[in-house]
């Protein structure tokens, strides 16, 4: 019961490394508002867990969502000690130059700019709680990019940066912010990723990764976890690896 007591936000908490995250936050004693831009399936997430677990729409591109889904957790508990950046999208593998402009500025609508504003809505309460702490999700992607996933790729090496600029800022202030950069894992984002989701193509990538095996969402749930916990108390400003080794 690490986060006994805790209220947490996760967004893209639906499904896939989030629905993961919400499940072990959970277990360990959080209270979570589970945000996603598909109501119906934050909804049933929610329901899965009881009174431990609130629900709401947002589309963490939008200002006004992003507001609404602020106020959803506080109408629910009152406060607000860990937020979990976790909603994102890629565009498929495509030579940089051939990924659309509609598709770029989703991209980084989603992946990057939804930080900015959940820091905007929510860093201040924070702040003037002078405790809390962040998590991004981020992605080996911004460490060890691969080619035709050029404008993904840097919009987690933005977060990564962006997670190191937010821990140096916020330390004063108590609240601390890290990044986890899963390789691709068991979720529905996994076939984007590939390009096409076969048994050779799995194999292939696979085999790029030491341990063997794709991130799964428990494993991206046990490290969020551990950096929102006590445990964590001196760890700011890191970007960790949950990778099996891929960036080696």
């Amino acid at each position: 019961m690490r986060l006994k007591g805790k209220t947490a936000i996760v967004t893209g908490g639906a499904q896939g490394f989030g629905g993961g995250i919400v499940d072990k936050f959970i277990a360990e004693g959080a209270r979570v508002l589970v945000a996603d831009i598909q109501g119906d399936k934050a909804a049933a997430k929610a329901k899965e867990a009881g009174n431990a677990a609130s629900h709401c729409a947002v589309d963490v591109a939008k200002g006004e969502s992003v507001e609404a889904m602020m106020k959803a957790a506080m109408d629910a508990f009152g406060h607000i000690d860990i937020l979990v950046n976790n909603a994102g999208i890629t565009h498929l593998p495509t030579p940089m130059e051939d990924v659309t402009e509609e598709e770029f500025d989703r991209v980084l609508a989603v992946n990057a700019k939804s930080v900015y504003l959940c820091a905007r809505h929510i860093v201040p309460h924070m702040k003037g709680r002078m405790t809390g702490a962040i998590v991004n999700i981020a992605s080996t992607a911004g460490i060890s990019p691969r080619p035709n996933l050029n404008w993904y790729n840097a919009s987690k090496g933005w977060m990564i940066t962006a997670t190191k600029t937010m821990a140096v800022e916020l330390a004063p202030f108590g609240v601390r912010v890290n990044a986890l950069c899963p390789v691709a894992g068991e979720t529905p984002l996994l076939k984007s990723f590939l390009g096409e989701d076969t048994p050779e193509m799995r194999a292939k990538f696979l085999a790029t990764i030491p341990l063997g095996r794709f991130s799964q969402p428990s494993d991206l749930g046990n490290c969020a976890a551990f950096l929102c916990s006590e445990e964590a108390a001196m760890v700011t400003g890191v970007a960790m690896e949950v990778d099996g080794g891929r960036c080696i």
